[in-house]
């Protein structure tokens, strides 16, 4: 941008598979004859020989030449329509015309409305009900969601959230926590290559108030709450932020179940620690979500037996260097760690932390590390630049002791832990979680 406005030309350069997705960006902002070539994928992992047969060989998507499209991009003069670009009416009705049941549920899933499981119809009638969850004006600017960087945010109002909380199955009494999860600004239906689906863990009274589950089955669709407030935070993020169109506005390579629904309550009640939200300054009678990015990976173990820093050290190493872990563990894990002498939950964090070493060619051959990180090593920025100049066989420490948080749930029938892929707070300032007053939307 800064070159054009500079007067300097400039053509975009993307690979073959996000073609649509590149394509679609330009036409929504208003630039649909934005000058654009494209090479193979992939880029990184190749040799610089087969990165010059993608330069000298033709565009995949245009068939021509790559050069030649680079530089006829470079040289060509705008023309009429480059310079008129295109417009779009945003606004969209408040209601459907009226239809029968069964072709307003065809619409939904033509409309690409639904995650393609059955919904309940958002009636006027309906949506008012599932208003009265909440004390806000129906009208009341919640926030903005888009699914990535380069495209508009769209703003979205309460009703609108209470639309998509009908179409999920919620309950008026779920709203202020859905509401609370979507001002968090994080969205459910990012569009993020690496499939994540970010993670809510629900804190303070409204877990029991509502009947939040924290105990057994608190992970999976065994509880109405966590499951349709998961839900509703997907559809809302979906519908809310112009879609989640798989190769347009969805790029997730494989998909995430969690997509469905990825919302639990922690156990508080059986936790030998502070919860989540008060080790992180909040008051214990005060209820929130914390919204992780997260759901990149999922690594279960069993304990803590004998020989638990081995096995957490070999889980800790498989996880992704640049996405830090929740460790989820059941109340009867936690207690086994009081009993090993950690009374406190910061200090099996720091253990944790220190337990979570890596060979440093290891830590830095990850896509993530080399694009986002290593430019930070390279500017002098502590830890990096010391872990950027460690000899391949040295053991470097992949997590800082604030990118691990450890929460209790589970209903102790077997002393069971998951480490899930979502720090709270990340190697980058952008990935890391966000925790949410839910007592602010009742």
């Amino acid at each position: 941008m800064a070159l054009e406005e500079q007067g300097v030309p400039t053509i975009a350069v993307h690979t073959d598979v996000f073609a649509r997705l590149a394509r679609s960006v330009a036409r929504v902002n208003g630039m649909p004859t934005t000058r654009q070539a494209f090479v193979p994928q992939p880029v990184v992992g190749r040799s610089p020989a087969q990165l010059r047969e993608y330069i000298e060989g033709a565009d995949p998507v245009n068939g021509r030449p790559f050069m030649q499209e680079v530089l006829e991009g470079l040289t060509r003069p705008l023309d009429a329509e480059d310079l008129n670009g295109v417009s779009f009416e945003r606004s969209t009705p408040r209601l459907l015309e009226p239809d029968s049941e069964q072709n307003l549920h065809r619409l939904f899933v033509e409309s690409s409305w639904t995650d393609f499981l059955p919904i309940v119809l958002p009636t006027e009638e309906r949506v008012e009900r599932m208003l009265t969850g909440t004390s806000r004006s129906p009208d009341e600017v919640v926030g903005r969601l888009r699914p990535t960087a380069y495209r508009e945010f769209w703003e979205f109002t309460v009703e609108k959230v209470a639309v998509n909380a009908v179409m999920a199955g919620a309950r008026p009494e779920y709203l202020p926590v859905i509401l609370a999860a979507l001002a968090s600004g994080i969205t459910a239906r990012s569009s993020s290559t690496t499939s994540f689906a970010p993670l809510g863990i629900v804190n303070g009274p409204i877990r029991n108030e509502i009947g939040m589950s924290s105990g057994i089955g608190a992970m999976g669709p065994y509880n109405h709450a966590n499951a349709t407030i998961g839900r509703a935070f997907g559809l809302a993020s979906q519908n809310l932020q112009g879609g989640s169109v798989p190769g347009e506005t969805y790029m997730g390579s494989q998909g995430n179940g969690l997509s469905y629904s990825a919302v639990f309550a922690e156990n508080e009640e059986q936790s030998p620690w502070e919860p989540l939200h008060v080790q992180h300054g909040r008051s214990p009678d005060e209820s929130t979500i914390t919204v992780f990015f997260g759901g990149w990976y999922q690594i279960f173990g069993n304990g803590p037996r004998d020989t638990w820093e081995e096995r957490f050290r070999h889980s800790l190493q498989a996880c992704d260097p640049f996405m830090g872990p929740i460790v989820a563990i059941d109340p009867l894990v936690a207690q086994g760690f009081v009993e090993r002498g950690f009374a406190e939950k910061q200090r099996l964090i720091e253990r944790l932390a220190e337990l979570s070493t890596l060979r440093a060619d290891v830590y830095w051959d990850n896509i993530w590390m080399q694009t986002l990180i290593r430019p930070f090593a390279l500017a002098g920025v502590e830890p990096f630049a010391t872990q950027l100049a460690a000899a391949p066989d040295d053991l470097v420490q992949a997590f800082e002791p604030k990118e691990i948080s450890v929460v209790v749930v589970g209903g102790a029938t077997q002393p069971t832990w998951k480490l899930l892929g979502g720090p709270f707070s990340a190697k980058t300032p952008s990935s890391g979680a966000r925790m949410m007053s839910v007592d602010e939307w009742r």
